[in-house]
């Protein structure tokens, strides 16, 4: 990849020279111009989420099945810090399409026609699989939230502070977004031959005990029940991964 190549070398500061390269400071003012862009979609996301974050923040106890006993502030500002965050949150995912075209139109102009081929799926996969962990961590959230607090004693309660709510709901959904990659890493080691099937195949064992590890690690408690519910998806996008790279031989 030749990043500084966006088709021309410098023969000044500004202007471009024969070959057709761009200069160092033509390609700060285009990486401006896309970080400007992208932090105007992230705001006006933001201020449209903030009007809702009430309706989100429903939505969440709702979904972590709270809706009894709903939740609790220890601070004056403790409203309106966790409807900032959540605003900047659900802002920050609603412009990852703006954020990653604008990451894109930065990187490919320097990029050979064979990697524009697969950086490309290899964005909108990243993000499809993030996406899909993501779901997954919030259809996943009332049995998780059930298990841990199953701990407690008969005369012990849970009180669900906001801010200590929100910020365990993001790391599970953070986490899980980052564990669905899985199949995205697996494969684009293969496409760059630094893996193989055969490979993958003959540690199918160690493999195996690695995403149990990571299961049990994610979701941790008594019940057996809950890691396998994360192990399952995690095989399977193992065998899926495994078997395409066969197919396209890799």
């Amino acid at each position: 990849m030749a990043l500084l190549s966006r088709g021309r070398p410098p023969s000044s500061e500004k202007h471009h020279g024969a070959d057709g390269r761009m200069s160092i400071v033509e390609h700060l003012e285009d990486l401006r111009r896309c970080l400007i862009i992208s932090a105007i979609g992230w705001l006006v996301t933001t201020i449209v989420a903030f009007v809702f974050w009430q309706r989100i923040l429903d939505l969440l106890i709702a979904r972590a099945g709270l809706q009894r006993t709903g939740v609790y502030f220890t601070h004056p500002a403790g409203a309106f810090t966790l409807g900032l965050t959540i605003a900047l949150v659900v802002g920050l995912i609603a412009s990852a399409p703006i954020i990653f075209w604008q990451a894109w139109t930065f990187v490919s102009p320097g990029l050979h026609e064979h990697e524009r081929r697969l950086a490309l799926p290899l964005i909108v996969a990243t993000s499809f699989f993030f996406l899909l962990g993501i779901a997954f961590a919030l259809f996943s959230l009332p049995l998780f939230i059930r298990v841990l607090t199953g701990f407690a004693p008969l005369d012990v309660h849970y009180l669900p502070l906001g801010d200590e709510l929100l910020g365990f709901i993001l790391l599970i959904t953070i986490a899980f977004g980052i564990v669905f990659e899985l199949p995205v890493v697996l494969y684009t080691l293969g496409m760059l031959r630094i893996i193989s099937a055969r490979w993958l195949y003959r540690h199918r064992l160690y493999w195996m005990v690695a995403l149990g590890l990571a299961a049990n690690f994610m979701t941790p408690g008594a019940d057996p029940l809950t890691p396998l519910l994360v192990f399952v998806p995690l095989y399977i996008f193992w065998e899926g991964t495994t078997l395409l790279l066969k197919l396209t031989g890799h």
